[in-house]
């Protein structure tokens, strides 16, 4: 009997995505959780794994498809009578196309601001409700509802389309349009503008954006809704550096480097407990604040597929040695194509290094639903004013950006000088 293999559930939020290889052909046989597809989504490029077995009798699809969750992707002769199960997730090693580190710079330094919160695929989701203003109840699924929250959306007064008045994305995407196009109303920003004919002033060419690139720019747009407010310091890292230049080989016998993206980590790890805001985020839907009881500290990445943020579990208790180890590990996988969602998915706080590249200050953009990202320029010996004389110190130049509807200004700036502080005398973590 032939039996249709379709796209499968991708993960929450996601929908579609745009085939990048076919790893089977007709005539092929296909076994249980085989990888069948290469697929670009908006968040990572993964390979979709077959739920069912059987011989290929037709591809439905080819490179450069979009194909949307549900669609069929191949139809399998399985020589039986039993009718096809339900697609399987799935499995969560996402394959991210990350170019080789440039040698003399850190794979993690960010040439930019901010990353795509990355999220695991969802469980299967279950009928939920809850009440609406007048007392009824709305339909809608937990992504959903989440859906909505992000675009900071009422979903009591979106209108269902589904079964029963059921509410799905594509109804909180069309209410959301219907409330830009309203006068006087924009709760996503302004409307994209027109642009004009580029074309008559000479040649131009059109690339279309990836599935990463357009999820990156989407993001960014809307975490730019919130009121940001930049913080900016310098720690003087003098002393740090002799502290590196020692130690360095204890932990390159662990494996690894030992670097100031993974001090900052463990830095801002004990500042976050110190300073537990700056690991909450506002439910504005809900009017509360979600207070994370975790660590997990996200590291901003350049690739060439577009920006991504693995992270770091549980920075508060881990050495600076454990923290350079996995952080060149996580690099290491990226560059071998195997972060998966997972390893990119629940942070609280981000961190992006600018410092391998150059740079004075600048104002990076806060990874929602996260309400801090902390930015590192590049360090420079400067003469200081010390007992009577100049001397020559390094100072490294922080930048901190912070959602000023959780975090007040002088927060922000007891929590920068901590982490400056901290740089400059270790022990005063411990005091």
């Amino acid at each position: 009997m032939s039996v249709e293999f379709t796209l499968p559930e991708l993960g929450e939020n996601i929908e579609k995505g745009d085939v990048v290889r076919v790893l089977v052909s007709a005539g092929d046989l296909v076994k249980k959780d085989q990888p069948v597809l290469e697929l670009e989504t908006d968040k990572a490029t993964i390979e979709v794994p077959s739920s069912l077995e059987g011989t290929v009798r037709e591809v439905k699809v080819k490179p450069g498809d979009k194909v949307k969750v549900g669609q069929a992707v191949l139809l399998l002769d399985n020589g039986s009578g039993a009718a096809a199960e339900k697609p399987a997730p799935p499995r969560s090693a996402a394959v991210v196309d990350i170019a080789k580190a440039r040698p003399g710079r850190e794979s993690v330094a960010d040439a930019r601001s901010a990353d795509v919160a990355v999220e695991p695929p969802a469980a299967p989701e279950r009928d939920d409700t809850e009440p609406a203003g007048n007392g009824a109840s709305v339909a809608a699924a937990p992504s959903v509802r989440r859906f909505a929250r992000e675009l900071g959306v009422n979903i009591a007064r979106v209108s269902g389309t589904g079964p029963g008045g059921r509410i799905g994305q594509d109804d909180v995407k069309a209410h959301v349009k219907a409330r830009m196009k309203a006068p006087g109303s924009a709760p996503g920003g302004p409307p994209a503008p027109v642009l004009p004919d580029f074309s008559k002033w000479g040649a131009i060419e059109r690339r279309p954006m990836t599935n990463i690139r357009r999820k990156t720019a989407e993001h960014l747009s809307a975490a730019w809704q919130a009121p940001h407010v930049t913080q900016h310091d310098r720690a003087d890292v003098t002393g740090l550096e002799a502290f590196r230049a020692s130690n360095g080989t204890r932990v390159e016998k662990a494996g690894a480097k030992l670097t100031i993206t993974a001090i900052l980590i463990r830095v801002a790890a004990v500042a976050i407990e110190r300073f537990p805001q700056f690991a909450s985020s506002p439910d504005m839907a809900d009017e509360s604040i979600i207070y994370k009881q975790y660590v997990h500290i996200g590291v901003a990445v350049d690739t060439p597929a577009g920006l991504l943020v693995p992270v770091i579990r549980d920075a508060n208790k881990k050495t600076i040695t454990a923290i350079a180890v996995e952080l060149a590990a996580l690099s290491e996988k990226a560059r071998d194509r195997k972060l998966s969602l997972d390893e990119m998915a629940g942070g609280v706080f981000t961190i992006t290094n600018l410092g391998g590249i150059g740079g004075t200050s600048f104002t990076p953009i806060v990874n929602q639903p996260e309400v801090a990202i902390l930015g590192v320029s590049r360090g420079a010996t400067e003469p200081v004013w010390r007992d009577g004389q100049f001397v020559p110190r390094q100072l490294l130049p922080l930048s901190l950006s912070y959602d000023h509807r959780v975090i007040d200004g002088a927060d922000a700036a007891r929590f920068l000088r901590f982490v400056a502080e901290a740089l400059e005398q270790p022990m005063t973590m411990v005091l």
